[in-house]
């Protein structure tokens, strides 16, 4: 089985997100020793977002005519599909800024959103490639949006990244949850400690989903 852990939060060592996605890696170590684990921070090595140098991926291989950027940008786009592609569980750091994912995250998505890889058209609508994976989302708020219909409007990080990751055809997508986070020390206990609950919830999940890879 291999994991691929990646990080978007731009706050270092005093994010939560990140100690989250730490706590959920760790566990998942714990369960299954032999797990492989690749990590991705997009913080410190974020892709380059979408131009027209990088979207040679998107171009029929015979029309394409590649400059030396385009052919690199190409390569920074092929590992990262590949390394997507071959993974069994996605554990994803996801904080909330402005409403939505880190721009970091959305490049990360971007550069994996390949038609013919992760998913393609057909005349019945678009189908997802990449089926049969777990997605882990570590997801940190410092405000709360999940209790209010005002607040689950303004939202687009837990319902975009249902969404793309669903277009990809996971089905199997996890939300482990702390938000007001940025409304006081006290609360920001509760949300973590909640969040951790919701990790120690994982490990029935965790075990079902390794015995179906084995299977």
């Amino acid at each position: 089985m291999k994991l691929l852990h990646i990080d978007s939060s731009v706050t270092g060592a005093s994010s939560v997100s990140r100690q989250l996605t730490a706590r959920i890696v760790a566990q998942w170590r714990a369960d299954h020793p032999a797990i492989e684990v690749d990590y991705l921070d997009l913080a410190a090595a974020a892709p380059s977002h979408l131009s027209a140098d990088s979207l040679g991926f998107r171009l029929p291989p015979s029309t394409a005519s590649l400059s030396e950027v385009q052919r690199q940008e190409n390569a920074i786009s092929e590992t990262l599909v590949t390394q997507f592609l071959a993974a069994d569980v996605i554990v994803v750091g996801a904080p909330l800024y402005n409403f939505s994912i880190p721009s970091q995250l959305k490049a990360w998505i971007d550069r994996i959103a390949q038609a013919g890889r992760t998913f393609k058209y057909t005349e019945n609508g678009p189908i997802g490639l990449a089926a049969g994976k777990t997605v882990v989302v570590a997801s940190s708020r410092g405000g709360i949006y999940s209790t209010s219909d005002a607040g689950r409007a303004m939202e687009h990080q837990e319902s975009y990244l249902q969404i793309v990751f669903g277009f990809f055809g996971i089905t199997d997508v996890r939300f482990v949850r702390a938000e007001g986070v940025a409304m006081g020390d006290a609360p920001k206990a509760q949300a973590i400690a909640a969040a951790e609950q919701e990790i120690k919830a994982l490990d029935t999940a965790a075990n079902e989903s390794a015995a179906a890879l084995a299977a």
